[in-house]
């Protein structure tokens, strides 16, 4: 019997590539936006460098604003969203001596692996990569001059542990169990208006020094699409939060899935590529409740043991049955030496790690201080997509006293 989930599929990703191929044509006769690359924060090790990049059109999306309006952050989003890749153009990618020729993919995504060589310097953490447009299919007049320079992060030897960390409603107040949260969040607000979880940014600067003032590097995957990547960059930038490797998903139809692939396994192929990547460095796991980071997280240790020092996941979700669920997999957890903490903020999370020797005493008073942030008031327009932003988002904060405060601790499965 034919699949028709699979054939639904391949007829709906043969009209998307027609379409693609037609709408490219104009747009190149037209020559209506120039040609761009974006290299993407690679990731790596003393053995191989891994950039993953993406041929664009510039879609002139403009830098974030304080004062912003909603109408401004929605045109950006837009543009964001429909981006307008070349497909299988050729890119070269040079480090030092090496050479190496790519074929970006129908939606311009282009992978290479390179082997650093002599050029790995111990010392070094940021390295930069050489990309430059070659060709592309369909070429109508004179091949632009389009260059980029990506940047490679690698651990150096003294790196006490690594961080791998889901992003929304971990880091980014997305709000995923409630659509039209998640819809205020997404399309209205920009990297300066869009809030951060109290405490993250001082909590992810502490892990990254760790007791040893070293460098530990943080990872953060996420089923958020690529089309993002400079939103992020931004709001981590605007926020002072420990940047790192982003894991993200194609948004677009292919022949094996709709929109976006599979939450489960692209999250776990992402760490895995991290894991394996680091067979010598143990990690710490940072999630939230309100998806299955739990779930992911336990088979991590099972096919990773003696690799995770600690999960923590932020409680994020007012399910029963799913805090639970999340507390029987601490129960299962424990007896491998891993403690999974249902956390209800930052500072819980924290005063754990402080006790386990993952970061100084000293950081918790800049994670106090940062957790009172106040959240910004809804705009017209956010009030109309949920009614309740104007109870929830003007409710004033009291502001904790920095030497203690009683917290909420965490939840135990005892």
């Amino acid at each position: 019997m034919v699949d028709w989930r699979r054939a639904l599929l391949e007829i709906a990703t043969n009209v998307e590539d027609r379409f693609d191929e037609l709408k490219f044509r104009l747009d190149r006769r037209l020559d209506s936006n120039p040609i761009i690359i974006m290299p993407y924060l690679g990731h790596g090790s003393h053995e191989a460098f891994h950039l993953v990049g993406r041929v664009l059109t510039d879609k002139d999306i403009t830098s974030a604003k304080d004062n912003d309006t909603i109408w401004q952050n929605l045109v950006n989003m837009y543009r964001r969203l429909s981006s307008d890749e070349i497909p299988h153009a050729r890119v070269r990618i040079r480090f030092g001596d090496q050479e190496t020729e790519v074929t970006a993919d129908e939606e311009g995504f282009f992978e290479v692996f390179l082997n650093p060589g002599p050029l790995y310097r111990a010392d070094q953490i940021t390295y930069d990569v050489q990309c430059e447009l070659i060709d592309y299919p369909n070429r109508v007049g004179e091949l632009p001059s389009v260059s980029a320079t990506g940047q490679v992060i690698v651990p150096p030897p003294g790196s006490q542990f690594g961080i791998i960390s889901d992003l929304d409603d971990t880091v980014i107040k997305t709000d995923v169990l409630n659509i039209l949260k998640m819809a205020r969040n997404t399309f209205l607000r920009n990297s300066r208006t869009r809030l951060p979880f109290e405490g993250v940014a001082a909590f992810y600067r502490a892990l990254q020094t760790g007791i040893n003032n070293t460098y530990n590097p943080i990872y953060y995957v996420s089923s958020s699409p690529w089309n993002l990547y400079d939103l992020l960059l931004d709001f981590f930038e605007v926020r002072e939060i420990p940047i790192g490797p982003f894991f993200l998903q194609d948004l677009g139809l292919t022949r094996d899935h709709f929109l976006t692939g599979d939450h489960l396994h692209h999250k776990f192929a992402a760490i895995r590529s991290i894991m394996e990547t680091h067979p010598n460095l143990p990690f710490i796991l940072i999630g939230d409740s309100g998806q299955a980071d739990a779930d992911i997280y336990r088979y991590v240790v099972e096919q990773y043991p003696k690799r995770i020092l600690a999960i923590y996941i932020r409680d994020v979700s007012e399910d029963e049955e799913r805090e639970r669920k999340i507390l029987n997999t601490s129960d299962f957890l424990k007896p491998r030496g891993v403690d999974l903490l249902l956390v209800p903020d930052t500072v819980a999370a924290a005063e754990h790690a402080i006790l386990k020797g993952f970061i100084p005493e000293s950081s918790m008073l800049d994670i106090r201080i940062e957790r009172t942030e106040d959240k910004k008031p809804p705009e017209p327009l956010e009030t109309l997509l949920d009614p309740n932003a104007t109870v929830e988002d003007l409710q004033p904060k009291e502001i904790p006293d920095p030497k203690g405060d009683p917290e909420e601790p965490p939840k135990s499965s005892t």
